[in-house]
């Protein structure tokens, strides 16, 4: 799969997840083999105004290429100027766009997975985002739109295409939805046949190397994109280097295994960060999910979730059981946010006209991360 002039093998993407795809984990993931690796969200906003908690969150590994990075952005504007100052200043090599994001303080301002629903402002956006990126390909990542009233991903696919992005992920759910119910893969078959000339992703319920595979059976997708289910899963990038090489995944970690990667990342973590409180409270939350599945006892899980030092937290995974093997269909499945939501919050009138392009007031967030 090629993203503009950059060759992705196997084609598989992390996705962009907030407070999530730090350098840290991108670490993890990317020494499993191949695919692109995507940042957390940074918005247009912050970046053009040198906000130096989103500087900081520019960083990647002196080895990490082809380095990507997601923009967030509603004003065309402010966007076309971001993205101008990555390409300029060689941030990145391949800037992703956010249209994805259903979460209440970035729909209510018109941005993430609302934004598509204003055909011409999305026009916009694209069209100044191309402008400045030069030579750096420029992708975006949406689903399916607000909810089944207001599909929007057809429309928005034929704008990316006519504006000149190179590539195209569609999570197949809308906004509404959030992250429950099922992924509708149909949808991203009919995406992929409404814009052939360049490359669909697809993104939704992939938890284990065969559901990508099934995923670009089903629906003819160019690759797939891995959100959730790589939570507490880093090893998932070396199933599917695996199995699109044509061989089979390997075998799966036992718990002790599974504790040398939690300790790992922690470490990495305090590493990026140059405190040790912050990285352990920063990798509280990937807990839960490295224990999905697993046989541990409550107090042990909550001695691990509460940990504060990088001693502390190895002591207790000392204490887990190393030789239980791998839980089975019990450890796949949704982690991370889930379930829907009775409505998108949006800007007033914003369903009113589609046409319409104009910005609404205190659009652009001033902090990054979604």
């Amino acid at each position: 799969m090629k993203i503009g002039a950059i060759d992705v093998w196997p084609p598989v993407v992390l996705a962009p997840m907030a407070g999530v795809t730090n350098g840290p984990f991108r670490e993890l993931c990317r020494e499993q083999g191949g695919g692109l690796y995507v940042s957390e969200m940074i918005t247009s906003r912050a970046l053009v105004e040198r906000n130096p908690k989103t500087m900081a969150m520019i960083r990647f590994g002196r080895d990490e290429t082809p380095r990507s990075l997601q923009l967030y952005g509603v004003d065309p504007e402010t966007v076309g100027r971001a993205v101008r100052v990555v390409a300029e200043e060689g941030l990145a090599d391949h800037v992703d766009l956010n249209f994805g994001c259903p979460v209440p303080k970035v729909t209510r301002r018109g941005g993430g997975a609302a934004l598509p629903y204003k055909r011409e402002l999305l026009r916009a956006v694209l069209r100044a985002a191309v402008a400045g990126a030069g030579t750096l390909p420029v992708t975006m990542k949406m689903r399916k739109g607000i909810d089944d009233d207001h599909l929007t991903y057809l429309a928005a696919g034929r704008i990316a295409v006519e504006e000149g992005l190179s590539a195209i992920t569609l999570h197949g759910r809308t906004a509404v939805q959030h992250y429950g119910g099922v992924a509708d893969w149909d949808a991203i078959a009919r995406l992929k046949d409404a814009v052939p000339e360049i490359p669909v992703l697809g993104n939704g319920d992939i938890w284990t190397a065969a559901d990508a595979l099934r995923m670009m059976d089903r629906t003819g997708c160019d690759g797939v994109v891995i959100g959730r289910g790589c939570l507490g899963r880093p090893w998932l990038f070396r199933d599917l280097n695996e199995v699109f090489d044509g061989g089979d995944a390997a075998a799966a970690p036992t718990l002790g295994e599974v504790a040398a990667t939690m300790a790992r990342h922690a470490h990495l973590l305090v590493e990026c960060f140059g405190r040790e409180p912050h990285g352990v409270l920063d990798f509280r939350k990937h807990v839960g999910w490295y224990l999905k599945g697993f046989t541990v006892g409550t107090e042990l899980r909550r001695s691990l979730a509460t940990a504060s030092t990088l001693a502390e937290l190895e002591a207790h995974l000392a204490r887990l059981p190393a030789e239980q093997p791998w839980p089975g269909h019990a450890a796949d499945g949704p982690r991370g946010a889930s379930g829907g939501r009775t409505r998108v919050h949006l800007p007033e009138g914003w369903l009113d006209d589609p046409e319409a392009r104009t910005v609404p007031v205190d659009a652009e967030l001033d902090v990054s991360g979604g």
